[in-house]
Parts: C-alpha cells; sequence; structure tokens
C-alpha cells in the first residue's frame, strides 16, 4: 500500500491522498460527507486496482480524515476544488471518476471542469444538490431561521455525530447545483443505488440519471442494498462498473 503524500490546496490546506501507481486511465476515489479515504470502499477499491495493476487516487477534502482545515468551514465548492488541485498534481492523463455520495455531486462538478481528461464516471448512491433539495428543503422555518441567523445548525445522523450544517454550505450549495440543467458526460457512465438506502432516494439517482446526457449511461438499483454499498456484492458491482466505464 502507497504511503499518504500531501500538497497545499487551494485555501492554504495541507491536502491527504494515496497514489498506486499502475496503468490507466486513473481510478479517482472521491469520498462523501464527513467521510474519508480509509472508508470501506476506497481501501477496497485500492486494493483491488493494485491487484489488477491500475492505477488508484484516494484523497481527503480539507476538513476531513488527515487533511488540515475544520470540516465546518468547508463547502461543496471548495472540497471539489480541494479533489481537482490533487487530482492535477498526483495524476495525467485519462481518468474515471468514481463518487460516492456527496462525491457524486463532487464528480459531477469535476466532470464539467476536467472534462477533457474524464474516461468514464461511476456514481454510487450520488447526492447531487444534497444541500438544497435535502437539507434546506426538509427545514422546517424555525430551523432555517436559527441556520440564517446563526450560522449553523445541527441534525441528527446515523453515525455517532450529528451533522452540522452551516449557513455557507447552503449558500456555496447553490451556486454549484447541478441539476437544474442538463450533464453533459461524453463518456460511459454507471450509476449504482440501493434500495434501502435512507440518505439519497430513489428519484435523486433518477433525477440524475435524466440529467446526464451520455452514449452510454445506465442507471443499477441493487435490492436491499444501503448508502454504505459495501458489502461483498456492492463492492464487485462497483469493480464492475469500474471495468465498464475504463474503456
Amino acid at each position: 500500500m502507497a504511503e499518504i503524500s500531501r500538497i497545499t490546496g487551494p485555501e492554504g490546506h495541507a491536502l491527504a491522498y494515496v497514489k498506486t501507481e499502475g496503468a490507466g486511465p486513473c481510478v479517482v476515489f472521491l469520498s462523501g460527507y464527513k467521510s474519508d479515504m480509509e472508508g470501506t470502499k476506497a481501501v477496497h477499491l485500492e486494493a483491488w486496482a493494485e491487484r489488477e495493476g491500475r492505477a488508484f487516487l484516494r484523497l481527503d477534502y480539507s476538513g476531513h480524515g488527515v487533511s488540515e482545515g475544520r470540516f465546518e468551514d468547508g463547502t461543496i465548492g471548495q472540497w471539489a476544488s480541494d479533489a481537482e488541485a490533487v487530482i492535477s498534481a498526483a495524476t495525467d492523463g485519462p481518468l474515471v471518476l468514481v463518487g460516492s455520495s456527496m462525491g457524486g455531486w463532487i464528480g459531477c462538478l469535476l466532470a464539467k471542469r476536467l472534462a477533457a481528461r474524464v474516461a468514464g464516471f461511476v456514481g454510487i448512491a450520488a447526492a447531487p444538490d444534497f444541500t438544497e433539495d435535502g437539507f434546506w428543503a426538509g427545514f422546517s422555518e424555525a430551523e432555517r431561521a436559527t441556520l440564517m441567523e446563526t450560522g449553523r445548525i445541527e441534525l441528527p445522523s446515523d453515525y455517532d455525530e450529528p451533522y452540522l450544517v452551516t449557513r455557507a454550505l447552503i449558500e456555496d450549495g447553490r451556486e454549484n447545483l447541478v441539476l437544474r440543467a442538463p450533464l453533459p458526460m461524453a463518456w460511459p457512465v454507471r450509476l449504482l443505488q440501493g434500495t434501502e438506502d435512507g440518505s439519497v432516494k430513489r428519484e435523486t439517482a433518477l433525477a440524475l440519471f435524466d440529467h446526464i446526457e451520455s452514449p452510454d449511461a445506465r442507471l443499477t438499483f441493487v435490492t436491499g442494498a444501503n448508502h454504505g454499498f459495501s458489502d461483498p456484492a456492492c463492492l464487485r458491482l462497483i469493480e464492475q462498473s469500474i471495468v465498464e466505464v475504463s474503456g
């Protein structure tokens, strides 16, 4: 397993990443909200890529994992820029973007910015526009008022700590929405979604599928799979999807 490397990101934070050398296109794993590059899918796919002789990159956005910065200071736009900076510093040539949950949204943003380099896209329980269509849409008027007045609000989560949502996250999210216009992707696309996902609705997966303009796009629903999408069968499906979009 390769060692952790670091670069200075666009906001001055030290951003951590692990690059495994191999044949291209380089598979780039983009993790979710409050997740990091030590997650089950990231580590599993790194080991798989190494066995297959494929180039692989996993990374921590600022405020995540072992990268510098405070989580509560981050926004979608900043985290996308963090990922773009690491990709530009650590790779060259074609890319396969693999985005999990929020990483699916970030992957959509990077697909626009790095279109000339992208060879394929895999979304795993992708959560585009969740700050607006999930958080903001689900807030009561009182919660919205608290958020706008105090700049932050805490929401219960299925994990150890509550989700901290900031006003900056919501406002920046509105500048980076991807489901309000077509999403050109001139490469193969695979979207994977569990039927028992408690965080991302089926309607979100369908909306993303409908917005993507690709010559080869497929959306697969997996019976019983949850938001983690990390059991052996799901991990094999992710591997298969990466192979399919890699050309």
